[in-house]
């Protein structure tokens, strides 16, 4: 997540501190043991105490072994973490989705949650412009938990599958849920096809939406590159689904921040 989406990669590989804005603004080491681990408690021991009493005892077998593979990837802080992956799986199943959309799919951690949670029947469009990551690293984790029937993969940026899903006037208002987790500077431009494609009643849910504690920082306070370029992309994100009012939101603090909209007309 750099200038460019093949910069972001290389940023993210080589960059492995974070900061932490609610203290002093300064660079720090990354607070969690976790490799590629995203939450915003200030409590090593408090998150510890999550995962190791609600996360991990009811992740399902093959979940964890994705999140074990995921994590000696070099880019494995682009991973959705295993509280937020719980949090999407309840989620789903509470507003009994089946059809659904990803964007932004890394090795799949967030998708096979998605998949796991979707009916048998149920259907997920997913897409990323890398499929190396999904195909060497999450889809044998995907198959092993007997859901990759439920994936349609697509390659490539997901503009031009949105525009195309937008001709057909059958796809307006289908899908359920939506997950996005993929360029900051599209967010908005993703929002504006996805309120057409998501039905009156469904929920899209945006990643990263409190960029490492960016947000509230101080436009000249340290941060790493790629935090610095996406930030201004993701307050104006904050800022634009604040005043769409054909959504009732709620921006939580799980993982790098969630905001939930659900679509009311």
């Amino acid at each position: 997540m750099a200038t460019t989406a093949a910069d972001a990669t290389a940023t993210v590989a080589k960059e492995q501190t974070t900061t932490n804005g609610a203290a002093s603004g300064a660079e720090q080491v990354t607070r969690h043991s976790e490799v590629g681990h995203k939450s915003l408690l200030q409590s090593d021991a408090l998150y510890q105490y999550i995962l190791e009493t609600t996360v991990y005892p009811r992740e399902h077998e093959c979940m964890k072994q994705l999140r074990e593979d995921t994590a000696n990837h070099p880019w494995n802080l682009m991973t959705t973490s295993a509280d937020e992956g719980q949090f999407l799986n309840l989620l789903i199943k509470l507003i009994g989705a089946k059809k659904t959309m990803e964007i932004g799919v890394y090795t799949g951690y967030s998708l096979l949650a998605t998949a796991l949670a979707i009916p048998e029947d149920g259907t997920i469009l997913a897409m990323d412009i890398n499929r190396e990551n999904y195909e060497t690293i999450g889809k044998p984790c995907i198959e092993k938990a007997g859901v990759a029937h439920k994936i349609d993969f697509r390659e490539g940026p997901a503009l031009p599958v949105l525009d195309a899903l937008l001709e057909d006037e059958a796809n307006h208002g289908s899908f359920d849920f939506v997950f996005v987790d993929a360029d900051k500077d599209n967010y908005l431009n993703y929002h504006q096809r996805l309120m057409k494609l998501v039905r009156v009643g469904g929920l899209l849910g945006y990643d990263n939406t409190l960029w490492n504690g960016s947000v509230v920082l101080p436009a000249d306070a340290p941060m790493r590159k790629y935090i610095r370029y996406y930030r201004d992309f993701v307050l104006e994100l904050n800022k634009a689904l604040a005043a769409d009012d054909r959504v009732e939101i709620c921006q939580l603090p799980v993982g790098d921040g969630i905001t939930l909209c659900r679509r009311a007309k």
